[in-house]
Formats: structure tokens, C-alpha cells, sequence
């Protein structure tokens, strides 16, 4: 998986839309690595979203993919096999099984491999799998958690190792504007190129409802 082409082609075939509807009702959104809207402030708009591979004609994107996979010397008579690993509860299962089914359409066939709990982020924080299907939140919803946390160089929760100096460089410049229409332009740049490097390719952000007791 440091074949940029196989990334890439993996990212095509992902159909974020049946995601949605099979473990949401079309309820959970799609967007790249901040929150869309209108929940979140950051997230890419629809327009700009549709530009980025994965989000646009899914037949065409995995027709892509499938010649991606093939320039890399895949195809129906040589398929490439590999493991999903995910944390062994529902919420992570559930959409590991459909990307599995997903990747039989790019000549990929993927064994799930579940861990338990107290055995997955240590595994995690080891990069010690092949395609590893992770939830993530952030406490804030801002750039700065965002960005530095999971997608810096060196970050200790930057699970897939992505390391791009130049665009860390627009991480700090967007911290430090103050022309907040400015800065979401400038986010939403950054996100839009963390999405096409495969950074780490978001699936979906899920919608939850939480209740309180008023004591």
C-alpha cells in the first residue's frame, strides 16, 4: 500500500452513499476530514466536495479504479488479497464488512480480521496492518485539533504515517488568520488536498443524538 495507484484506486471504490443508507438510513453525511455542514463549520461545501476523487459518478470512479488496479498488474486473474483489520464492536464491524464487499469490485479480496479492544489502538499506534478501519472524533470542532492532531508529521495519532511538510506549512498559516471567511477558504484547500492524497480516506461522519438526565 505505498502504491499510490492502489490508495487511490481503493479511495474510487469506496461508495460512501451505501454506507449511509444501509447503517444509517441516509441519516450520517459524507465530507472529508473536518465535520460538513451545516453541523460543522469547516467541512467543504457540496460543490467542492464533488470535485474530490471518491465523492463524484460512482460507475465512472470504479471503472477508474479498476484500471488503476490493473497498471499496477491487478485484474480478474490476479486479484490482490489482503486483510481488513477493525476493532472487534458493531459500530466497527458493520461498515468493515460492506468495504469488503466494496473492494470485490477492484479485484481485491479481503479477509476481516477482528481485535479485541484492549488489543486495538496499541495495534493501531503500531501500524501494524494492512487496511485498518478506525473510528476517530476530535474534541473541538476547529482546524487546529483537527489537522495537527491526526494528520501532522510525527503526530502520535496520525495512525496512517501521512507526512506532507508543505501542507503542514498551510496548517499553521490558516491557525493564525483572522479573517475567519479567509481561513475556511484556506481549510477547505487543505482538506480537499489531504482527501486526494489518500491521507486518510473518511467514509462518512455519523449523527447521533445524545440524552441527558436533568439532575
Amino acid at each position: 500500500f505505498d502504491n499510490e495507484m492502489i490508495r487511490k484506486a481503493m479511495n474510487l471504490a469506496i461508495d460512501r452513499d451505501a454506507f449511509i443508507t444501509i447503517l444509517s438510513d441516509g441519516e450520517n453525511q459524507k465530507g472529508g476530514a473536518m465535520l460538513p455542514p451545516p453541523g460543522g463549520e469547516w467541512g467543504m461545501s457540496e460543490e467542492m466536495l464533488a470535485t474530490v476523487p471518491g465523492y463524484g459518478d460512482k460507475e465512472k470512479e470504479i471503472a477508474e479504479a479498476q484500471a488503476l488496479m490493473q497498471s499496477a498488474g491487478f485484474g480478474p486473474d490476479n486479484r490482490l488479497a489482503l486483510k481488513v483489520s477493525t476493532r472487534n464492536i458493531a459500530i466497527y464491524r458493520d461498515p468493515a464488512v460492506i468495504l469488503i464487499d466494496q473492494l470485490k469490485k477492484i479485484y481485491m479480496d479481503a479477509e476481516l480480521e477482528v481485535v479485541e479492544t484492549s488489543n486495538w489502538h496499541a495495534k493501531v499506534a503500531r501500524k501494524d496492518y494492512q487496511v485498518g478501519l478506525n473510528l476517530t472524533g476530535v474534541g473541538v470542532d476547529d482546524p487546529d485539533v483537527n489537522f495537527f492532531e491526526n494528520y501532522a508529521c510525527g503526530s502520535q495519532r496520525n495512525y496512517t504515517g501521512y507526512c506532507n511538510e508543505e501542507l503542514q506549512a498551510l496548517f499553521v498559516k490558516q491557525s493564525a488568520m483572522t479573517d475567519q471567511d479567509a481561513r475556511r477558504e484556506l481549510v477547505w484547500q487543505i482538506d480537499k488536498k489531504l482527501q486526494q492524497d489518500v491521507a486518510r480516506p473518511m467514509i462518512y461522519h455519523s449523527v447521533n443524538a445524545t440524552c441527558y438526565q436533568p439532575r
